[in-house]
């Protein structure tokens, strides 16, 4: 720690001509980079990578999307041997903490539909625009989504969550399925910039604004991938008619850098919707039952009703794995652990003259709650879409 203080007072001297004032750290997410606040002359952020490949990813593509006219944070200092650098602070609001509301009860404020909005908007820019120019050479630590990178990620998910659980299948019925997945997925190749990890975690809101941040490990690639990874993070959860919203929203932002055939879009994007889910269980079992990192544990159960909901629909090139994935979701521990997050709750209305209800449990227990002075739910634009029965 305090060397990597030493690292960043040394260029934050070098970049502004005094020291900083004070240096905070900042909490880490699910990588290996640490990121501090540094106060002083001026308030910029300081960032201590391990792979200095991967800073390298990190800094090309930084300059580049500068020059394409995107919302991403300014470098402003480099050490010499690029394993510190100095970036833009752009503040504390990440976009997954400013729609905490919606999150939390499915009903999304006009606000916060708009933040979303704008950031799918973008997204096509990002891709198309992005690409212009860009060489992917530069990418760490594949330059394109490939079939050797489709693999990793499926045998990430295998060995990482599923072996995990200690689910028995047979592994050579399964491989045969991840084969024809990366088939199926790379019949949408383009020579667009795929973000990889673009997530409301991944946005930051400025202004008003969304400004994107950790788009080290984009590559070449289809642009459903970022499109799945957004609408169906685990967390996020967005109901359907707002996903359904926000994926014309892309769609018409796409139009502007090709012509969209809708059917074929939506008969591609879940095939992305399936395997960016098995991706992120692989990572959540790694991050989580391997690194032992609770934000990764906690994000599970959202990932496997995700799933849930997937197999709800048939998706016939994979028999195996959705054989396999079936019996996953209704696995002791998943199905248990989504009983511990299902709440009865029992509301009554009642006049005082009449008397208090009868408790039919026999515990005696429960909570009365005068609501007489309560405004209205209804003169409150989140809750004018529920009824006495929500």
């Amino acid at each position: 720690m305090i060397m990597i203080t030493e690292e960043l007072q040394k260029i934050y001297k070098a970049y502004t001509g005094s020291p900083a004032e004070e240096i905070t750290e900042l909490p880490s997410s699910g990588s290996n980079r640490r990121y501090f606040r540094l106060k002083g002359v001026k308030e910029v952020i300081g960032v201590a990578g391990t792979s200095i490949e991967e800073n390298e990813a990190f800094l090309y593509m930084a300059s580049h999307f500068r020059k394409c006219g995107l919302p991403v944070p300014e470098v402003y200092c480099v050490s010499e041997n690029k394993a510190y650098y100095l970036q833009e602070d752009l503040g504390d609001s990440l976009l997954f903490d400013v729609i905490e509301k919606g999150r939390a009860t499915s009903v999304f404020s006009e606000q916060e539909k708009e933040l979303l909005r704008r950031t799918i908007r973008m997204l096509p820019a990002i891709q198309f625009a992005g690409a212009d120019g860009f060489d992917f050479s530069n990418c760490y630590p594949q330059s394109e989504f490939n079939q050797r990178s489709i693999l990793w990620d499926l045998n990430y998910f295998k060995y990482c969550f599923l072996k995990a659980t200690g689910m028995e299948f047979q592994e050579d019925r399964l491989e045969d399925d991840f084969m024809k997945m990366s088939d199926v997925l790379l019949r949408s190749s383009s020579a667009t910039f795929m973000y990889r990890d673009f997530q409301s975690r991944n946005v930051m809101i400025k202004d008003g604004k969304p400004w994107f941040i950790d788009f080290q490990g984009g590559r070449m690639g289809p642009f459903y991938y970022d499109v799945a990874s957004f609408l169906w993070q685990a967390k996020a959860k967005y109901p359907d008619s707002l996903r359904r919203e926000l994926l014309q929203e892309y769609i018409d932002a796409l139009g502007k850098y090709k012509p969209v055939d809708e059917a074929y879009f939506y008969s591609q994007l879940r095939h992305f919707v399936l395997f960016r889910t098995l991706q992120v269980l692989g990572a959540y079992g790694f991050r989580g039952y391997f690194e032992k990192k609770p934000h990764f544990i906690q994000s599970v159960p959202f990932a496997i009703e995700n799933l849930r909901e997937l197999l709800k629909g048939e998706y016939p090139e994979y028999p195996y794995l959705c054989e396999v994935l079936r019996k996953l979701t209704q696995l002791k521990q998943f199905t248990d652990d989504l009983k511990k997050r299902q709440l009865t709750v029992k509301v009554m209305s009642f006049a005082y003259k009449k008397g208090i209800p009868e408790d039919p449990t026999g515990n005696g227990g429960g909570y009365v709650f005068d609501c007489r002075a309560v405004n209205n739910p209804g003169k409150y634009e989140r809750y004018k879409p529920f009824t006495g029965l929500d």
